[in-house]
Protein backbone atom coordinates (compact mmCIF):
# COMPACT_ATOMS: atom_id res chain seq x y z
CA UNK A 1 0.00 0.00 0.00
CA UNK A 2 1.31 3.41 -0.98
CA UNK A 3 2.24 5.77 1.85
CA UNK A 4 1.12 9.37 1.42
CA UNK A 5 0.18 12.47 3.37
CA UNK A 6 -3.02 14.42 2.72
CA UNK A 7 -2.42 18.16 3.13
CA UNK A 8 -5.37 20.53 3.59
CA UNK A 9 -3.85 23.29 5.75
CA UNK A 10 -1.47 26.07 4.73
CA UNK A 11 0.90 25.37 7.63
CA UNK A 12 1.16 21.73 6.58
CA UNK A 13 1.75 22.78 2.97
CA UNK A 14 4.72 24.87 4.05
CA UNK A 15 6.22 21.90 5.90
CA UNK A 16 5.56 19.56 2.97
CA UNK A 17 7.15 22.07 0.59
CA UNK A 18 10.29 22.08 2.73
CA UNK A 19 10.46 18.29 2.64
CA UNK A 20 9.95 18.22 -1.14
CA UNK A 21 12.67 20.83 -1.54
CA UNK A 22 15.05 18.60 0.40
CA UNK A 23 14.27 15.60 -1.83
CA UNK A 24 16.33 14.71 -4.88
CA UNK A 25 15.75 14.31 -8.61
CA UNK A 26 12.70 15.24 -10.71
CA UNK A 27 9.28 15.91 -9.18
CA UNK A 28 6.23 13.94 -10.32
CA UNK A 29 3.05 16.05 -10.46
CA UNK A 30 -0.53 15.15 -11.31
CA UNK A 31 -3.88 16.94 -11.05
CA UNK A 32 -7.40 15.70 -10.44
CA UNK A 33 -10.27 17.90 -11.64
CA UNK A 34 -14.03 17.47 -11.66
CA UNK A 35 -14.54 17.62 -15.42
CA UNK A 36 -18.10 16.82 -16.38
CA UNK A 37 -19.27 17.75 -12.88
CA UNK A 38 -18.03 21.32 -12.38
CA UNK A 39 -17.99 24.30 -14.73
CA UNK A 40 -14.42 25.24 -13.86
CA UNK A 41 -11.30 23.25 -14.66
CA UNK A 42 -9.80 24.05 -11.26
CA UNK A 43 -7.66 21.50 -9.47
CA UNK A 44 -9.39 19.62 -6.66
CA UNK A 45 -6.36 17.50 -5.80
CA UNK A 46 -2.68 17.91 -6.61
CA UNK A 47 -0.42 14.90 -6.20
CA UNK A 48 3.34 15.41 -5.84
CA UNK A 49 6.11 12.83 -5.40
CA UNK A 50 9.85 13.23 -5.09
CA UNK A 51 12.48 10.69 -4.19
CA UNK A 52 13.65 11.22 -0.65
CA UNK A 53 10.45 13.08 0.28
CA UNK A 54 7.51 10.81 -0.52
CA UNK A 55 3.98 11.34 -1.85
CA UNK A 56 1.86 14.34 -0.87
CA UNK A 57 -1.78 14.92 -1.79
CA UNK A 58 -2.71 18.60 -1.63
CA UNK A 59 -6.31 19.81 -1.30
CA UNK A 60 -6.26 23.19 -3.13
CA UNK A 61 -9.52 24.89 -2.00
CA UNK A 62 -8.73 25.07 1.75
CA UNK A 63 -5.01 25.72 1.19
CA UNK A 64 -5.33 28.61 -1.25
CA UNK A 65 -1.71 29.83 -1.30
CA UNK A 66 0.77 27.53 -3.05
CA UNK A 67 3.68 29.98 -3.24
CA UNK A 68 5.84 27.96 -0.85
CA UNK A 69 5.44 24.84 -3.01
CA UNK A 70 6.33 26.78 -6.14
CA UNK A 71 9.42 28.18 -4.43
CA UNK A 72 10.49 24.69 -3.32
CA UNK A 73 10.13 22.83 -6.62
CA UNK A 74 9.62 25.46 -9.35
CA UNK A 75 13.19 25.19 -10.66
CA UNK A 76 13.17 21.38 -10.65
CA UNK A 77 12.17 19.25 -13.64
CA UNK A 78 8.53 18.20 -13.28
CA UNK A 79 7.30 14.89 -14.64
CA UNK A 80 3.70 14.98 -15.85
CA UNK A 81 1.52 12.76 -18.02
CA UNK A 82 -0.38 14.66 -20.75
CA UNK A 83 0.94 17.94 -19.38
CA UNK A 84 -1.19 20.16 -21.62
CA UNK A 85 -4.25 19.00 -19.67
CA UNK A 86 -2.81 19.73 -16.23
CA UNK A 87 -0.78 22.90 -16.76
CA UNK A 88 -3.77 25.31 -16.98
CA UNK A 89 -5.13 24.08 -13.64
CA UNK A 90 -1.70 24.31 -12.03
CA UNK A 91 -1.10 27.80 -13.38
CA UNK A 92 -4.35 28.99 -11.80
CA UNK A 93 -2.65 28.26 -8.47
CA UNK A 94 0.66 29.87 -9.40
CA UNK A 95 2.33 26.52 -9.97
CA UNK A 96 4.50 26.25 -13.08
CA UNK A 97 7.65 24.29 -13.91
CA UNK A 98 10.76 25.79 -15.43
CA UNK A 99 11.23 22.50 -17.31
CA UNK A 100 9.25 19.31 -17.59
CA UNK A 101 9.13 15.78 -18.97
CA UNK A 102 5.80 14.58 -20.39
CA UNK A 103 5.56 10.79 -20.20
CA UNK A 104 2.54 10.64 -22.54
CA UNK A 105 4.21 12.77 -25.21
CA UNK A 106 7.46 10.83 -24.89
CA UNK A 107 5.58 7.55 -25.34
CA UNK A 108 4.00 8.96 -28.53
CA UNK A 109 7.34 10.02 -29.96
CA UNK A 110 8.70 6.55 -29.17
CA UNK A 111 5.88 4.83 -31.02
CA UNK A 112 4.26 3.11 -28.04
CA UNK A 113 0.97 1.51 -29.07
CA UNK A 114 -0.79 2.71 -25.89
CA UNK A 115 -0.11 6.07 -24.25
CA UNK A 116 -2.58 6.29 -21.36
CA UNK A 117 -0.93 6.54 -17.95
CA UNK A 118 -1.84 3.02 -16.87
CA UNK A 119 -0.64 1.56 -20.16
CA UNK A 120 2.68 3.43 -20.10
CA UNK A 121 3.35 2.38 -16.50
CA UNK A 122 2.58 -1.21 -17.41
CA UNK A 123 4.68 -1.15 -20.59
CA UNK A 124 7.72 0.43 -18.91
CA UNK A 125 7.63 -1.00 -15.38
CA UNK A 126 5.36 -4.03 -15.64
CA UNK A 127 3.09 -2.56 -12.93
CA UNK A 128 -0.70 -2.55 -13.40
CA UNK A 129 -2.59 0.50 -12.18
CA UNK A 130 -6.34 0.42 -11.59
CA UNK A 131 -8.08 3.35 -13.34
CA UNK A 132 -11.37 3.01 -11.49
CA UNK A 133 -11.63 6.65 -10.37
CA UNK A 134 -10.28 8.60 -13.35
CA UNK A 135 -13.75 9.97 -14.20
CA UNK A 136 -14.91 10.56 -10.63
CA UNK A 137 -16.15 13.84 -9.16
CA UNK A 138 -13.00 14.99 -7.41
CA UNK A 139 -14.80 17.95 -5.86
CA UNK A 140 -16.40 15.42 -3.49
CA UNK A 141 -15.49 15.99 0.16
CA UNK A 142 -14.35 14.08 2.07
CA UNK A 143 -12.53 12.11 -0.62
CA UNK A 144 -12.89 8.34 -0.12
CA UNK A 145 -9.79 6.45 0.97
CA UNK A 146 -9.77 4.34 -2.20
CA UNK A 147 -9.71 7.51 -4.33
CA UNK A 148 -6.76 8.89 -2.39
CA UNK A 149 -4.81 5.64 -2.80
CA UNK A 150 -5.53 5.70 -6.54
CA UNK A 151 -4.36 9.33 -6.75
CA UNK A 152 -1.14 8.55 -4.90
CA UNK A 153 -0.32 5.70 -7.28
CA UNK A 154 -0.63 8.09 -10.23
CA UNK A 155 2.58 9.86 -9.18
CA UNK A 156 4.44 7.22 -7.16
CA UNK A 157 5.79 5.47 -10.28
CA UNK A 158 6.01 8.45 -12.63
CA UNK A 159 9.69 9.27 -12.05
CA UNK A 160 10.63 5.62 -12.66
CA UNK A 161 8.63 5.72 -15.90
CA UNK A 162 10.45 8.89 -16.89
CA UNK A 163 13.84 7.21 -16.40
CA UNK A 164 12.88 4.30 -18.67
CA UNK A 165 11.55 6.63 -21.37
CA UNK A 166 14.68 8.81 -21.18
CA UNK A 167 16.76 5.74 -22.03
CA UNK A 168 14.40 4.80 -24.89
CA UNK A 169 14.57 8.31 -26.33
CA UNK A 170 18.36 8.19 -26.24
CA UNK A 171 18.39 4.77 -27.88
CA UNK A 172 16.12 5.94 -30.73
CA UNK A 173 17.95 9.25 -31.17
CA UNK A 174 14.89 11.27 -30.21
CA UNK A 175 16.07 13.10 -27.10
CA UNK A 176 16.26 16.44 -28.91
CA UNK A 177 12.82 15.82 -30.46
CA UNK A 178 11.34 15.36 -27.00
CA UNK A 179 13.11 18.38 -25.55
CA UNK A 180 11.63 20.63 -28.26
CA UNK A 181 8.17 19.15 -27.81
CA UNK A 182 8.23 19.62 -24.03
CA UNK A 183 9.36 23.24 -24.37
CA UNK A 184 6.64 23.87 -26.97
CA UNK A 185 3.98 22.62 -24.53
CA UNK A 186 5.31 24.90 -21.79
CA UNK A 187 5.51 27.94 -24.08
CA UNK A 188 2.19 27.43 -25.90
CA UNK A 189 -0.18 30.35 -25.55
CA UNK A 190 -3.78 29.56 -24.54
CA UNK A 191 -6.17 29.30 -27.45
CA UNK A 192 -8.23 32.47 -27.96
CA UNK A 193 -11.95 32.12 -27.17
CA UNK A 194 -14.13 30.93 -30.04
CA UNK A 195 -16.07 33.64 -31.84
CA UNK A 196 -19.32 31.70 -31.63
CA UNK A 197 -18.90 28.96 -29.01
CA UNK A 198 -22.64 28.28 -28.96
CA UNK A 199 -22.32 26.66 -32.38
CA UNK A 200 -20.73 23.67 -30.66
CA UNK A 201 -24.18 22.66 -29.37
CA UNK A 202 -24.62 19.00 -30.22
CA UNK A 203 -27.54 18.64 -32.65
CA UNK A 204 -27.49 22.28 -33.77
CA UNK A 205 -27.36 21.10 -37.39
CA UNK A 206 -31.07 20.21 -37.08
CA UNK A 207 -32.01 23.84 -36.35
CA UNK A 208 -33.08 25.79 -39.44
CA UNK A 209 -33.46 29.52 -39.86
CA UNK A 210 -31.60 32.50 -38.43
CA UNK A 211 -34.35 33.34 -35.91
CA UNK A 212 -34.26 29.80 -34.52
CA UNK A 213 -30.47 29.99 -34.33
CA UNK A 214 -30.79 33.23 -32.36
CA UNK A 215 -32.97 31.38 -29.84
CA UNK A 216 -30.44 28.55 -29.63
CA UNK A 217 -27.67 31.09 -29.01
CA UNK A 218 -29.70 32.80 -26.29
CA UNK A 219 -30.51 29.51 -24.53
CA UNK A 220 -26.88 28.42 -24.69
CA UNK A 221 -25.73 31.75 -23.22
CA UNK A 222 -28.29 31.58 -20.41
CA UNK A 223 -27.19 28.04 -19.55
CA UNK A 224 -23.52 29.05 -19.68
CA UNK A 225 -24.07 32.00 -17.32
CA UNK A 226 -26.04 29.89 -14.86
CA UNK A 227 -23.51 27.03 -15.00
CA UNK A 228 -20.65 29.44 -14.34
CA UNK A 229 -22.44 30.95 -11.34
CA UNK A 230 -23.31 27.54 -9.92
CA UNK A 231 -19.94 25.97 -10.90
CA UNK A 232 -21.73 23.03 -12.46
CA UNK A 233 -20.95 21.50 -15.86
CA UNK A 234 -23.52 22.98 -18.31
CA UNK A 235 -24.60 19.60 -19.63
CA UNK A 236 -25.49 18.42 -16.12
CA UNK A 237 -27.92 21.33 -15.77
CA UNK A 238 -29.61 20.98 -19.15
CA UNK A 239 -28.21 18.61 -21.79
CA UNK A 240 -27.50 19.91 -25.30
CA UNK A 241 -30.23 17.72 -26.74
CA UNK A 242 -32.74 19.36 -24.40
CA UNK A 243 -31.82 22.88 -25.49
CA UNK A 244 -32.08 21.89 -29.15
CA UNK A 245 -35.42 20.17 -28.48
CA UNK A 246 -36.73 23.38 -26.91
CA UNK A 247 -35.69 25.36 -29.99
CA UNK A 248 -37.28 22.88 -32.41
CA UNK A 249 -40.52 22.73 -30.38
CA UNK A 250 -40.92 26.52 -30.79
CA UNK A 251 -43.15 26.78 -27.69
CA UNK A 252 -45.72 29.57 -27.58
CA UNK A 253 -45.71 29.86 -23.80
CA UNK A 254 -43.78 28.93 -20.72
CA UNK A 255 -46.30 26.15 -20.12
CA UNK A 256 -45.63 24.70 -23.57
CA UNK A 257 -41.91 24.81 -22.86
CA UNK A 258 -42.51 22.84 -19.64
CA UNK A 259 -44.40 20.29 -21.72
CA UNK A 260 -41.47 19.52 -24.07
CA UNK A 261 -40.71 15.96 -23.01
CA UNK A 262 -37.04 16.09 -24.04
CA UNK A 263 -36.47 19.26 -21.98
CA UNK A 264 -34.93 17.47 -19.02
CA UNK A 265 -32.06 18.03 -16.63
CA UNK A 266 -31.32 19.23 -13.12
CA UNK A 267 -32.49 22.77 -13.86
CA UNK A 268 -34.96 22.36 -16.74
CA UNK A 269 -38.01 22.76 -14.50
CA UNK A 270 -36.61 24.60 -11.47
CA UNK A 271 -35.22 27.37 -13.73
CA UNK A 272 -38.11 27.48 -16.20
CA UNK A 273 -38.41 31.27 -15.93
CA UNK A 274 -34.73 31.61 -16.90
CA UNK A 275 -35.10 29.49 -20.04
CA UNK A 276 -38.35 31.15 -21.12
CA UNK A 277 -36.75 34.57 -20.72
CA UNK A 278 -33.84 33.38 -22.89
CA UNK A 279 -36.25 32.18 -25.59
CA UNK A 280 -38.05 35.52 -25.61
CA UNK A 281 -34.75 37.39 -25.74
CA UNK A 282 -33.58 35.30 -28.68
CA UNK A 283 -36.81 35.88 -30.57
CA UNK A 284 -36.55 39.63 -30.02
CA UNK A 285 -32.94 39.89 -31.13
CA UNK A 286 -32.10 41.95 -34.21
CA UNK A 287 -28.62 40.46 -34.31
CA UNK A 288 -29.46 37.30 -36.20
CA UNK A 289 -26.63 34.79 -36.67
CA UNK A 290 -25.75 33.53 -40.11
CA UNK A 291 -27.01 30.10 -41.13
CA UNK A 292 -23.42 28.90 -41.26
CA UNK A 293 -20.44 30.00 -39.23
CA UNK A 294 -17.97 32.22 -41.02
CA UNK A 295 -14.88 30.25 -41.93
CA UNK A 296 -12.26 32.77 -40.76
CA UNK A 297 -8.92 31.58 -42.14
CA UNK A 298 -9.95 27.93 -42.25
CA UNK A 299 -9.29 25.95 -45.41
CA UNK A 300 -11.97 24.18 -47.44
CA UNK A 301 -12.33 20.47 -46.61
CA UNK A 302 -9.92 18.35 -48.70
CA UNK A 303 -12.84 16.73 -50.54
CA UNK A 304 -13.53 20.14 -52.13
CA UNK A 305 -9.95 20.70 -53.25
CA UNK A 306 -10.18 18.97 -56.67
CA UNK A 307 -12.65 21.65 -57.77
CA UNK A 308 -11.44 24.58 -55.71
CA UNK A 309 -7.68 24.19 -56.10
CA UNK A 310 -6.67 21.11 -58.17
CA UNK A 311 -2.95 21.88 -57.94
CA UNK A 312 -3.14 21.96 -54.15
CA UNK A 313 -5.12 18.72 -54.22
CA UNK A 314 -2.35 17.07 -56.24
CA UNK A 315 0.30 18.38 -53.85
CA UNK A 316 -1.56 17.11 -50.80
CA UNK A 317 -2.19 13.69 -52.33
CA UNK A 318 1.50 13.38 -53.15
CA UNK A 319 2.87 14.67 -49.83
CA UNK A 320 0.53 12.94 -47.40
CA UNK A 321 1.71 9.36 -48.06
CA UNK A 322 5.32 10.54 -48.12
CA UNK A 323 4.98 12.06 -44.65
CA UNK A 324 3.10 9.00 -43.42
CA UNK A 325 5.91 6.75 -44.68
CA UNK A 326 8.49 8.92 -42.93
CA UNK A 327 6.52 8.72 -39.68
CA UNK A 328 6.42 4.94 -39.98
CA UNK A 329 10.19 4.88 -40.51
CA UNK A 330 10.67 7.08 -37.44
CA UNK A 331 8.26 4.87 -35.45
CA UNK A 332 5.87 7.60 -34.35
CA UNK A 333 2.31 8.73 -35.15
CA UNK A 334 2.08 10.94 -38.23
CA UNK A 335 0.38 13.73 -36.27
CA UNK A 336 3.38 13.94 -33.94
CA UNK A 337 5.77 14.18 -36.85
CA UNK A 338 3.68 16.92 -38.49
CA UNK A 339 0.05 17.79 -37.84
CA UNK A 340 -2.26 17.27 -40.84
CA UNK A 341 -3.39 20.92 -40.60
CA UNK A 342 0.14 22.21 -41.20
CA UNK A 343 0.61 19.94 -44.20
CA UNK A 344 -2.72 21.07 -45.65
CA UNK A 345 -1.79 24.73 -45.27
CA UNK A 346 1.53 24.49 -47.08
CA UNK A 347 -0.07 22.30 -49.76
CA UNK A 348 -2.81 24.89 -50.30
CA UNK A 349 -0.39 27.83 -50.58
CA UNK A 350 3.27 26.76 -50.82
CA UNK A 351 6.01 29.40 -50.67
CA UNK A 352 7.66 30.71 -53.80
CA UNK A 353 10.28 29.83 -54.80
CA UNK A 354 9.70 26.35 -53.43
CA UNK A 355 12.77 25.09 -51.57
CA UNK A 356 13.34 23.13 -48.39
CA UNK A 357 14.46 26.37 -46.71
CA UNK A 358 11.42 28.39 -47.79
CA UNK A 359 9.03 25.58 -46.89
CA UNK A 360 10.77 25.28 -43.52
CA UNK A 361 10.20 28.99 -42.90
CA UNK A 362 6.52 28.58 -43.79
CA UNK A 363 6.16 25.61 -41.43
CA UNK A 364 7.96 27.48 -38.66
CA UNK A 365 5.58 30.43 -39.03
CA UNK A 366 2.70 27.96 -38.60
CA UNK A 367 4.20 26.61 -35.36
CA UNK A 368 6.20 23.57 -36.46
CA UNK A 369 9.22 22.73 -34.32
CA UNK A 370 12.77 22.75 -35.70
CA UNK A 371 13.09 18.97 -35.49
CA UNK A 372 9.83 18.50 -37.42
CA UNK A 373 11.04 20.87 -40.13
CA UNK A 374 14.42 19.16 -40.37
CA UNK A 375 12.73 15.78 -40.83
CA UNK A 376 9.91 16.74 -43.22
CA UNK A 377 10.73 19.84 -45.27
CA UNK A 378 12.73 18.18 -48.05
CA UNK A 379 10.34 15.20 -48.16
CA UNK A 380 7.38 17.55 -48.67
CA UNK A 381 9.18 19.64 -51.31
CA UNK A 382 10.10 16.51 -53.27
CA UNK A 383 6.49 15.34 -53.14
CA UNK A 384 5.19 18.73 -54.28
CA UNK A 385 7.61 18.72 -57.22
CA UNK A 386 6.57 15.17 -58.16
CA UNK A 387 2.91 16.22 -58.10
CA UNK A 388 3.64 18.77 -60.84
CA UNK A 389 5.73 16.36 -62.91
CA UNK A 390 3.26 13.47 -62.85
CA UNK A 391 0.69 15.10 -65.20
CA UNK A 392 3.55 16.07 -67.54
CA UNK A 393 4.78 12.47 -67.66
CA UNK A 394 1.24 11.28 -68.35
CA UNK A 395 0.92 13.73 -71.27
CA UNK A 396 4.26 12.66 -72.75
CA UNK A 397 3.25 8.96 -72.53
CA UNK A 398 -0.06 9.65 -74.27
CA UNK A 399 1.64 11.45 -77.15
Amino acid sequence: MTEYLVIDRLDDLIDASRRLGEGHGPVAVDVERASGFRYSQRAYLIQVFRRGAGVFLFDPPPIGDFSSLQAAIGDTEWVLHAASQDLPSLRELGLEPASMFDTELAARLLGHDRVGLGAVVEDTLGITLAKAHSASDWSTRPLPQSWLEYAALDVEHLVDVRDVLVAELEEQGKTSFADEEFRAVLDREPKPPRDEPWRRLSGLHTVRGRKALAVARSLWTAREDYARNEDVAPGRLVPDRALVAAVLADPKSKQELAGVKEFTGRASRSQLDRWWAAIEEGRASDDLPLERATGGDSLPPPRAWPDRNPEADARLKAARPAVEQLAETLRMPTENLLTPELLRRVAWAPPEPLTAASLGEALSALGARDWQIAQTAQVIVDAFVDSVQEPTKATETAS
